[in-house]
């Protein structure tokens, strides 16, 4: 093909040209700071409130419920550093999953620093949390779960509804979700649910500006904020808010939910997972019902050295997680799904959107039949 194929969806997206219309647009006509008194003050203020409230509505929330941040990785910051602060004299224990971002697993390690506890709930082959042994973890003293939505490695979808169920008799534990990856592959009414309390966005992964993010907080619900000052975001971040980021991801929201049975094309990630799997020394990551990723390795072939020969060829694909930065000592989301260290060093990920065609995927394995011989013989 003459152009470059982009299949790194899941670590970003291209933003939409209308929406980065609306970017430039706002950037142009609001001069005013939200918090400023004056009239121009007041329509930055307004105009403000009207995104959130256009994001409260897509997101089955209420306006108040809807805290700007700088992207995913803030808003998960701030959900689980949050809760920890605010609720500590009830309780020290947090629980995750096994396979989580590396922007909740680090917070939690790092709040382990601050004398909380952290507990780990395991995950079957197909990375998906075992509900009945997370549900052993629970405690007096816990005070916090996170769950992500969508993994961000393999695309497998947690069963947030069951867990949800367990933590109804617990009504006192926060229940965040990290939600960066669902839109589009999950309904959003399947996982903004009555029980989950707090959840996590990120413009960038659905066509808007990067450096926005969305932390949803239930209302009644109390975290402690992370940054200090003029008090804005109903005091959970202060900082003034970034006008043309937050109106253009309202609008790139409401574009992407309105494609969202369309955001990938099921045939083409069927296509690709079939024609992976006749490969002897293909192994497939992510499991059957996955949406729009598709995670593998060649046996003996480590991930980056497949991620750089087809990107000699124009085509973009990815590791492991665009955010992670992991540890040697530490085990990788895969080990914890039973593979072992080799294996897990083997995997790369193709991640579609509708920006995808059949086209480039039937080129994609064209050049990837190539590469598998060549390599082989290596």
């Amino acid at each position: 093909m003459d152009k470059m194929i982009y299949l790194d969806n899941a670590a970003t997206t291209a933003v939409e040209p209308a929406v980065l219309a609306s970017y430039m647009e706002t950037t142009k006509r609001l001069v005013g700071n939200p918090s400023s008194l004056h009239n121009l003050g007041v329509v930055s203020n307004r105009i403000l409130n009207k995104a959130r409230e256009q994001v409260a509505e897509l997101l089955n929330a209420k306006a108040d419920e809807i805290i700007f941040t700088s992207g995913g990785s803030e808003a998960d910051n701030l959900a689980i550093k949050g809760t920890a602060w605010a609720k500590k004299r009830y309780g020290n224990h947090i629980i995750i999953s096994a396979i989580e971002h590396p922007a909740v697993t680090r917070s939690a390690q790092w709040l382990e620093t601050q004398g909380f506890e952290l507990d780990y709930a395991p995950v079957d082959h197909d990375g998906k949390v075992i509900v009945e042994e997370f549900a052993k973890l629970i405690k007096p003293e816990t005070i916090l779960v996170s769950i992500m939505v969508v993994n961000n490695v393999v695309g497998s979808a947690q069963p947030i509804k069951k867990i949800a169920a367990v933590l109804e008799d617990y009504p006192n534990i926060h229940f965040h979700v990290d939600a960066v990856q669902a839109l589009g592959k999950v309904a959003v009414e399947d996982f903004m649910i009555d029980r989950v309390d707090l959840a996590s966005f990120s413009a960038h992964k659905f066509h808007g500006v990067k450096g926005v993010g969305i932390l949803y907080k239930k209302e009644g619900r109390v975290i402690d904020p992370l940054i200090h000052g003029g008090g804005q975001e109903m005091g959970l971040r202060s900082t003034t808010e970034n006008m043309a980021g937050i109106v253009s991801t309202a609008k790139a929201l409401r574009l992407y939910l309105e494609k969202e049975k369309d955001c990938y094309d099921k045939k083409i990630r069927d296509y690709l997972y079939e024609q992976l799997g006749t490969y002897e020394n293909v192994t497939l990551f992510s499991p059957e019902d996955t949406k729009n990723i598709v995670a593998f390795g060649i046996k003996g072939i480590r991930g980056e050295v497949l991620v750089h020969a087809f990107e000699e060829k124009e085509i973009y694909i990815s590791t492991n997680s665009a955010c992670s930065s992991r540890k040697k000592t530490e085990k990788s989301p895969l080990e914890n799904m039973g593979y072992s260290p080799e294996l897990a060093e083997t995997i790369v990920r193709v991640s579609l959107d509708y920006t995808n065609a059949m086209a480039e995927i039937e080129h994609f394995m064209v050049v990837f039949n190539l590469l598998y011989k060549k390599l082989s013989k290596v």
